[in-house]
């Protein structure tokens, strides 16, 4: 199922990562396990914010996704089901 991974970066473990240079490796080791469809990095409600858009399989790959994000960057994490154009006109053709 697709899904869309919303996280946003506590500040301050933001800034380390930063300075200490591990934010890049763990943000590449996250997209090389993703391989998202697309990703997009920007601010929200004053937080560095990453928009994720990939494949997810089985529930059980929760912790490996969101573990790192959490323990790494003091992440706040939302993940919900997205759907494509293609995705909804299906959808709605299920309808009746």
């Amino acid at each position: 199922m697709r899904m869309l991974l919303k996280f946003g970066m506590d500040t301050e473990l933001g800034n380390a990562a930063i300075r200490n240079g591990t934010v890049g490796p763990l943000l590449e080791r996250v997209m090389g396990e993703l391989k998202p469809e697309a990703a997009f990095f920007a601010t929200e409600g004053g937080r560095r914010t990453g928009y994720v858009f990939f494949e997810m399989t089985d529930v059980t790959d929760i912790p490996r996704v969101c573990e790192p994000l959490y323990m790494e960057l003091g992440a706040e994490i939302l993940l919900t089901p997205a759907m494509s154009p293609g995705d909804v006109a299906a959808g709605l053709g299920k309808l009746g």
